[in-house]
Formats: structure tokens, sequence, C-alpha cells
């Protein structure tokens, strides 16, 4: 069964934006995730100008696995936090479970990470494997 996870990039400049998103959208590719496409509002209306702003920064993830690609995600997601300067924060989202990744401390993270990991086991899914690293 394919699960889906919603990932918003959070930045003020729609360029930068622009970029952030398509280096993670091609990070994510390479992790071997099932496909991640960029966020649409819907049809335009006819005559309308200009892109969606509110999309740009928002990555559809399509995987199997749950909680293997999960960790495997957020451990892509937390490298490319650290290593993107001026990054302001992302949010990971499956179902009605969201984690905030921003600026914390590694030790800060690793504590939201076990709870959000926590979150969606208390929500059914299965147990994740014993070597399935988050980091």
């Amino acid at each position: 069964m394919s699960r889906q996870m919603t990932i918003t990039i959070h930045d003020p400049d729609v360029e930068r934006l622009d970029e952030l998103s398509s280096v993670l959208r091609r990070e994510l590719l390479d992790l071997g995730v099932d496909d991640v496409e960029r966020a649409s509002a819907g049809e335009a209306p006819a005559g309308a100008r200009g892109i969606d702003v509110g999309a740009i920064g928002v990555l559809l993830v399509a995987f199997h696995e749950p909680l293997v690609a999960v960790t495997a995600i957020v451990g892509v997601i937390r490298g490319w936090v650290s290593s993107t300067r001026g990054a302001r924060a992302v949010e990971l989202t499956i179902g009605d479970q969201t984690l905030k990744i921003d600026s914390a401390s590694l030790e800060q993270q690793d504590r939201l990470i076990d709870e959000f990991v926590a979150a969606l086991h208390a929500s059914g899914e299965p147990d994740p494997p014993a070597s399935s690293p988050v980091s």
C-alpha cells in the first residue's frame, strides 16, 4: 500500500523556495521513494497569470514500507535542513501527524523525530525494523 507524506518548506523568498524545493525533490527521488511531486492548488482560472506561490514549497512524497521510509525521508530532510543555509523550517505530515524540523538542536530533533514515529506507530503503522536509522 502506498502512503503519502506532505513536506512543506517555509521560506519568504519565492525564488529561493523554488530552488530549495527542487533540490530536496531530487534528494528524495535519489533515496528511492515511489514519487515526489510538487503540490498544485488545482487548475488555474482562465486568463490567470503567475504561479501558485503557496504550492511552490509543498512536495507530495509517495512511498511504501511506512516507518522504514519515514525514518529514511526524515534523515534526508534533517541533513538537508542542516546543510541549507537559512532554511527556515520544514514540516512533514502523514495523516494527522506533523513533524516540524527547523534550527532546533540535534538532541531536540531526535526527540521530536522519536515522538513523530511513535505517534505514527500508535496510529496503526507496523513496527519498524530495529536497524532503521533516523539520521
